[in-house]
């Protein structure tokens, strides 16, 4: 069964987001030769970092297995007809029972949401599933179960040994259908050409 992020969870993100941090409301681009499988050819939009440790979820993994309706069923959520099919992802190792929803900021719900940026928002409560169940939720949003997360400086360590590239994030990136793209999508976004880093990371 399912569960969404206690509110302490969301309130410690909150919280952690207040000092500033460049890598907040970025993308993480595995490199080609990631050496840790979970992570291979991932794209990883970044909630929260601090001196504390970092917070992000994988936005390319699918579940197609897992269906959206089926999880609202789970938790003897009532579906309505305008409920949008939300794409569930596999959000990373940490958790992976928890839910989190990232979505546009047209969105909050009453003491759950953090504010990763500008444009994004994360809610981690009961309330958005209720409302998304009833068409009354964000306009665009992913759903992910587990998290990516790491320890006071173990982020920074591995960005040293070229383990990630980082770049702003797009819609489409974070939200479109075409999950087999994104991890080339966003070398793009950085100018790069996917076959040439390939290339590169084979060599070294």
């Amino acid at each position: 069964m399912m569960a969404l992020a206690s509110q302490a969870a969301v309130s410690h993100l909150r919280a952690m987001t207040i000092l500033d941090s460049t890598l907040v409301g970025k993308l993480l681009i595995a490199m080609p030769d990631m050496s840790d499988p979970r992570f291979a050819n991932t794209v990883i939009y970044m909630c929260a970092h601090t001196e504390e440790g970092g917070m992000g979820l994988i936005v390319n993994k699918p579940q197609p297995e897992v269906k959206f309706a089926k999880l609202l069923e789970q938790m003897d959520i009532p579906v309505s007809v305008r409920a949008p099919d939300v794409r569930v992802h596999y959000g990373g190792p940490v958790e992976q029972q928890r839910g989190f929803v990232l979505h546009s900021n047209d969105y909050a719900s009453d003491n759950g949401t953090l504010d990763v940026d500008e444009t994004y928002r994360m809610t981690a409560t009961l309330q958005v599933l209720e409302d998304l169940a009833k068409g009354e939720g964000p306009i665009t949003s992913m759903m992910a179960l587990g998290y990516a997360g790491w320890g006071p400086g173990q982020l920074e360590y591995e960005i040293g040994q070229n383990g990630w590239l980082t770049c702003a994030p797009n819609d489409d990136i974070l939200f479109g259908a075409n999950n087999d793209d994104k991890w080339a999508a966003a070398l793009k976004l950085l100018g790069i050409d996917p076959l040439l880093l390939s290339a590169t990371a084979g060599r070294a």
